[in-house]
């Protein structure tokens, strides 16, 4: 998140708003602090796996993309695992 530039109460609510958009677009339920969770720890994962390919992206709307990326793969990763 450092490298994002945008501070924590920002990372919270793009957080969230990542994590929500990747729940509605993977047609998922889940609560208001699990789609906070996901999109913070996808845009760490999204940004790490971006980052072998050479892509980096920064700011608001990079750690939103980011996010929304990562969560969508967290939670195909979760229904994978639970199955």
């Amino acid at each position: 998140m450092e490298n994002a530039g945008i501070g924590w109460l920002a990372a919270i609510i793009i957080g969230g708003i990542a994590g929500w958009l990747a729940e509605q677009f993977m047609k998922s339920n889940m609560g208001v602090l699990m789609n906070i969770l996901l999109g913070i720890v996808g845009a760490v994962v999204a940004n790490a796996i971006l980052g072998v390919f050479g892509v980096v992206l920064g700011g608001w709307i990079g750690y939103l993309i980011a996010g929304f990326i990562g969560a969508c793969i967290l939670i195909a990763v979760g229904r994978a695992i639970r199955r």
